[in-house]
């Protein structure tokens, strides 16, 4: 592992993130890699505490986890959690999303409408993480207009545990041939839906964001799998 560039005095820990969190995306770092504080800190140039938060922030967005006897590991993606976070997130979502449309504000679209044009300007930039800020926040306005705090509270946690499948999945988007319009064609149709006040139409929109995405990311595991398997020795 070689983690360049020394890191700046000031937010440390969000410089540390960022330089981990790319040598995991891109594969540097792969699933079972240690997390070693002390020699974190000692190749980005910084002291032990900034890199125990970004070490942290990592678990909590599902890129690492501990493990006995080894503390912070690089963690793999599996099919199996794949399948069982996005159902859940389906059945949630979905409701939200119909919820959501009905009671909405036109102001309220009309934030979601601005939140749809920086995804769509992110997306043409290549900015794989403002992109996911976007999203997400168009997504939590629609979301809190059903009045429900706590669908909205349970559905941004399975968020933070699905955040390494989400990245994998659009940085293959990214990173492939494939037209990249699905990442921001659901989300379009969402404000239609909700400016038009119509629950269907949200919850089918929610529905086939959700089904692309988590195909996108199996797709993405399967070719890995299949590298993987090429590359062992027999």
């Amino acid at each position: 592992m070689s983690l360049s560039k020394p890191v700046k005095p000031t937010l440390l820990a969000d410089h540390v993130y960022d330089v981990l969190h790319a040598a995991i995306i891109s594969g540097e770092l792969p699933a079972g890699s240690r997390l070693r504080i002390r020699e974190v800190a000692a190749q980005v140039g910084t002291s032990v505490m900034p890199v125990r938060e970004a070490i942290r922030r990592l678990e909590e967005g599902g890129f690492a986890h501990r493990e006995p006897h080894k503390g912070a590991v690089v963690k793999g993606l599996t099919l199996e959690e794949l399948v069982q976070v996005y159902g859940v997130r389906k059945i949630l979502e979905r409701e939200a999303a119909r919820f959501g449309s009905e009671r909405i504000t036109p102001k309220d679209c009309a934030r979601m409408e601005a939140e749809l044009d920086l995804m769509r300007a992110a997306v043409a930039d290549g900015r794989l993480e403002d992109h996911l800020r976007h999203d997400e926040a168009l997504l939590t306005i629609l979301y809190e207009a059903s009045g429900n705090a706590v669908l909205v509270s349970t559905i941004q946690g399975l968020w933070q545990q699905c955040r390494a499948y989400k990245t994998v999945g659009i940085k293959a988007t990214f990173d492939s041939t494939k037209s990249n319009e699905w990442l921001w064609r659901y989300q379009r149709d969402l404000v239609a839906a909700a400016r038009a006040h119509d629950p269907e139409a949200a919850a089918a929109a929610s529905e086939a964001s959700l089904d692309v995405a988590a195909e996108e990311v199996r797709q993405r595991l399967a070719d890995e799998t299949s590298l993987a398997d090429a590359a062992a020795p027999v």
